[in-house]
């Protein structure tokens, strides 16, 4: 365990309004006071290359009612981002815009030559606006263009040296944009070209001259949030805010009834929600349908206003849900039995993984699991046709999409198609290229860390005082939020004396610590933790609220527990 350092300026700069024990807290995350503020009027103004473009395009046609046809991606955020579009474009008074997402198992990831041949087909768009996608989609794009249809991009992925032929790319990512964070996630990079255009229009009249409402997009910012949270981006200020104004709408049940219906059926309550809950239970259970079948289904989910609708969508995705459960568990235990059977030298800076049984909807979190067991990146492919499609999850010191560059340029023809950002890629290799690959990528990732094995820590905030460890604090902290990559939500230390101790739902240990020199005794639960055999541990752990049939207590999460 690692306690993290703090700037004394920085803790000394702080204003009296924020409590002591929040302040270390802040210096340790280097943010400073100004950025504490989570007000709508604190969000970065739009300032994106080729944005000029995509408000051109975007009001011709408006104006001119075309067919707009939305192209999402097959998660979350590509989920959320889609609702984003479609519903800003009919508040602006669009007649005629539809969604398409590509069903990964038919058409593949992004604007393919698949799904564009699909989309003219059944929905003869005049324009496409890719969301959470397209900035590697070069052949889907020129077909598009060679169709006569207008296309504009908007992505948050890193960019290859060339770019897609498109009319317009929104990418806070671009080479050369002003863009100050490089952090959106794709739902963000949607709402921001919906404002940006809302306001467009609201300059030249629009609204008022046809008679249409002038849009709320407040009202979306309940999906920002969730998508956001879902995509696990970096939280910078820019993106607490989105995040945090959503949050708000959502507590106030000022947001969409799918999100409402799915809070339900994950026994999560709107009033006391947290970034949290958008992780682990919003967010699953949206991805499990693009992990097993179609995504479709969760947009519909997002977009219905109708609460008998959502609750109706909300069920088939909790069906999809358990059936991701079962898979996951069942490729899990195969990966594992995979990794117990190397040799002890082998896999130490990276892991490789394949089976023609497993599903290429699961590999991404059996990938991010295992990830985390091994601290070292971590590959694991699935069949997909007559080729392997893999899901790679990283550690902070690897750029993974960087390395499948290096990976890429150094074996010319060994990786068929790649794309990512710098904790998670995907790509597709040949089915007689998995061995080639396993050790391109092993050799790339030994090079790049100077054949140092990767370890990782768990960085704490220090020991609380047996007066800090209160519900009151508790409380701050939460208020103190979202918390999440980049602004990690805090976890302290201390020894703690065993008071006692049980297992629940079979592979979960509460128990009741005692702060070691303390008479004062914390309710505690440690999920997936065999019983203890010392009575005096060591604990990492974070303060959280237990809200149980109408009283809150302080309960201790512990994240680490070992022998004092």
């Amino acid at each position: 365990m690692l306690t993290r350092e703090f700037d004394q300026v920085l803790l000394e700069s702080y204003s009296e309004d924020i409590p002591i024990f929040l302040k270390k807290i802040y210096a340790a995350r280097s943010v400073s006071e100004a950025q504490l503020s989570l007000g709508l009027s604190n969000l970065l103004t739009p300032n994106f290359d080729q944005l000029d473009q995509a408000l051109s395009i975007l009001e011709k046609a408006l104006l001119e009612q075309k067919n707009i046809l939305i192209i999402g991606d097959f998660d979350c955020d590509g989920a959320t981002a889609s609702v984003v579009a479609v519903k800003s474009l009919r508040l602006m008074g669009a007649k005629y815009v539809d969604f398409l997402v590509p069903n990964r198992f038919e058409h593949g990831y992004g604007l393919s030559p698949e799904i564009v041949r699909l989309a003219i087909k059944e929905k003869q768009p005049d324009l496409i606006i890719t969301v959470d996608n397209g900035i590697s989609s070069f052949d889907g794009a020129k077909l598009a263009k060679e169709n006569n249809i207008q296309v504009i991009i908007t992505d948050h992925h890193l960019p290859s040296e060339n770019l897609p032929e498109a009319d317009a790319i929104i990418n806070p990512n671009l080479k050369g944009c002003e863009f100050l964070s490089k952090n959106l996630a794709g739902v963000g990079v949607c709402f921001y070209l919906f404002s940006a255009l809302k306001t467009h229009l609201n300059k030249i009249q629009y609204f008022s001259k046809y008679s249409i409402p002038l849009p709320d997009l407040r009202t979306v910012l309940d999906l920002v949030a969730l998508g956001t949270v879902a995509d696990v981006v970096k939280l910078d200020q820019n993106n607490r805010i989105l995040i945090d104004q959503g949050i708000k709408r959502i507590q106030a049940k000022q947001c969409t009834p799918g999100i409402l219906a799915l809070l339900e059926i994950a026994n999560r309550q709107a009033q006391t929600l947290q970034a949290s809950d958008l992780g682990f239970a919003v967010g699953p259970r949206l991805n499990a349908a693009g992990r097993l079948s179609d995504i479709s289904r969760g947009i519909k989910c997002l977009l219905t206003d109708d609460m008998n609708d959502a609750r109706r969508y909300a069920q088939e995705l909790e069906t999809f849900n358990q059936k991701r459960k079962e898979e996951q568990t069942r490729i899990q235990d195969e990966a594992q039995a995979i990794v117990d059977t190397q040799e002890v030298g082998e896999g130490k800076f990276a892991l490789s993984l394949f089976d023609p049984s497993w599903h290429e909807g699961i590999v991404g979190i059996v990938a991010g699991k295992l990830k985390e067991d091994y601290h070292c990146p971590v590959a694991v492919f699935a069949k997909s046709g007559n080729f392997l499609k893999g899901s790679i999850r990283s550690i902070p010191s690897v750029h993974i999409k960087d390395l499948l560059d290096l990976v890429d340029r150094n074996n010319p023809g060994l990786i068929l198609k790649f794309g990512g950002h710098a904790m998670a890629a995907g790509l597709s290799i040949k089915l007689e290229e998995f061995y080639a690959f396993k050790r391109a990528f092993h050799d790339a990732i030994k090079t790049h860390l100077n054949s140092k094995i990767p370890t990782v820590e768990l960085l704490t905030d220090g020991e609380l005082e047996s007066f800090d460890i209160s519900l009151k604090n508790a409380e701050i902290l939460k208020q103190a939020g979202p918390w999440g990559q980049g602004f990690e939500e805090p976890i302290f230390f201390g020894e703690f004396d065993v008071v006692d101790q049980k297992v629940v739902g079979e592979k979960h240990l509460k128990c009741r610590l005692k702060l070691k020199g303390d008479a004062q005794v914390h309710d505690a639960i440690a999920f997936f933790q065999a019983p203890l055999e010392s009575t005096r541990v060591k604990a990492a752990y974070k303060l959280s609220i237990n809200i149980w049939r109408g009283n809150t207590s302080l309960q201790l999460m512990v994240e680490q527990i070992n022998p004092a």
